[in-house]
């Protein structure tokens, strides 16, 4: 009976669980922007700019156009303070729209690994620049997002996920004391991040 019972619970939560055509997937996240800060140009040689990490919240959804093929767009904006030879120089505002085309391996079983690539459009805001050097940023980016991830049903209609991307990002900074482009920063965060989906 025991094995009759785990058998069932077994059965129910992988069909019931099943992504299929037409279904859209909603997912709440806590996700770590983890900037792999890379400069060129003055602000290499002479400021040695870093951009620190940030933990957000994020929302996604995801729309299956077969059982094994969706589209994702996450929406969620990070704040990261921006340091000078350790020091802090100032803060700036991110917000990276990211649509990616998706594979799901196993949108039946009970673990749904899926990988996804796409592109992110960044817009940058809210800059707070401390340096006294008059800094302002391009405020728009276009780049690639690749994406690995994993669903994992919990009820009928609710599941766990976990999710990890890579998103290229880079604008120009002008120094308005300098009175020209002092250089490139590229951001290129990995999120790594974990929360709880529906789909309807």
């Amino acid at each position: 009976m025991k094995k009759f019972a785990v058998a069932a619970l077994v059965a129910a939560l992988s069909t019931s669980a099943f992504a299929a055509q037409g279904d859209i997937l909603a997912r709440f996240r806590i996700a770590n922007v983890n900037p792999e800060t890379s400069v060129s140009g003055l602000i290499d040689s002479t400021y040695h700019v870093d951009v620190k990490d940030d933990t957000i919240p994020e929302l996604d959804f995801t729309y299956m156009f077969t059982d094994n093929i969706g589209a994702e767009l996450i929406l969620g904006t990070s704040k990261h303070d921006i340091t000078s030879s350790g020091s802090n120089i100032g803060s700036v505002k991110v917000l990276p729209p990211t649509l990616t085309v998706q594979y799901h391996f196993a949108p039946e079983g009970q673990f749904r690994p899926y990988v996804g690539a796409g592109i992110n459009y960044t817009r940058f805001y809210g800059l707070s620049d401390n340096s006294g050097l008059g800094l302002s940023v391009k405020k728009n980016s276009f780049g690639p997002a690749l994406q690995v991830g994993m669903d994992i049903p919990v009820t009928k209609n609710v599941f766990i996920n976990f999710d990890v991307k890579k998103i290229w990002i880079k604008t120009d900074v002008h120094s308005s004391v300098a009175g020209s482009d002092v250089g490139t920063l590229e951001i290129n965060p990995l999120v790594t991040s974990v929360g709880i989906g529906t789909k309807f």
